[in-house]
């Protein structure tokens, strides 16, 4: 699917992802182009298999193309080290993932101010951006638990709180209510969306959900190594 828009938040052009097996190779990725525009939701959907993940990855710079480009706010991802990719993801791009990824030895709290110690803000602030966030998220009360202490619900809103603790441009999902029940699913989407609006942030979601796809702004099928439009 071709994106005519010069410019975004992020930008792939023509991603190609190949994997080998064996003697063959396995093509995932056959010329991807999209581009995520400033504040938009989108949601990217197909079938199990299909390649959202890999394609997720690679947007966020955890993967690399077998060819094509990724540009994240306006810069190339190609060639540059990991040191300044972790840079780049940390200031730009918050992560969801189906399962939390908190760290098990640290507090909510500690886990949500993380991404901020990690630019060397001072602790003391890091720490108070974090409980307003868990506030924010209905966590006030539970700053001090570790995600073995919540259940599963408080663990991925933990997550949402620490994805957008920066404040990031862009915020990647990959089936960020796979792993909980209908309420539960419910409610962290509600949040996502709200704190979406609130902070101005682009929203990239990987589902299978129908439902979650249709409160995009817009719907992107992945078949066959390409995207297209939701009919």
């Amino acid at each position: 699917m071709s994106d005519e828009s010069a410019g975004g938040v992020l930008v792939c052009r023509s991603i190609v992802r190949q994997f080998r097996e064996g003697d063959s190779t396995l093509e995932v990725l056959s010329g991807v182009d999209l581009t995520v525009r400033e504040s938009e939701r989108l949601a990217i959907i197909g079938t199990s298999g299909s390649g959202k993940t890999t394609l997720l990855q690679i947007m966020g710079g955890l993967d690399d193309p077998t060819s094509g480009e990724v540009l994240v706010n306006g810069r190339s991802i190609a060639n540059i080290d990991e040191k300044e990719k972790s840079d780049l993801r940390n200031r730009f791009i918050g992560f969801v993932y189906q399962f939390h990824h908190l760290l098990p030895e640290f507090s909510a709290q500690e886990n949500v101010a993380m991404p901020l110690l990690i630019r060397r803000l001072r602790k003391d602030e890091a720490m108070q951006q974090a409980a307003d966030l868990l506030s924010r998220v209905g966590l006030g009360e539970r700053l001090d638990h570790k995600p073995g202490e919540l259940s599963g619900g408080e663990r991925q809103r933990a997550a949402v709180a620490r994805a957008l603790i920066t404040r990031p441009k862009l915020v990647l999902a990959d089936e960020p209510t796979g792993n909980l029940d209908a309420g539960n699913g419910q409610h962290v989407m509600k949040l996502m969306l709200e704190l979406n609006r609130e902070l101005d942030t682009s929203l990239v979601i990987v589902t299978h959900d129908h439902g979650i796809a249709g409160q995009m702004d817009r719907v992107v099928v992945l078949e066959d190594g390409r995207l297209h439009a939701a009919a």
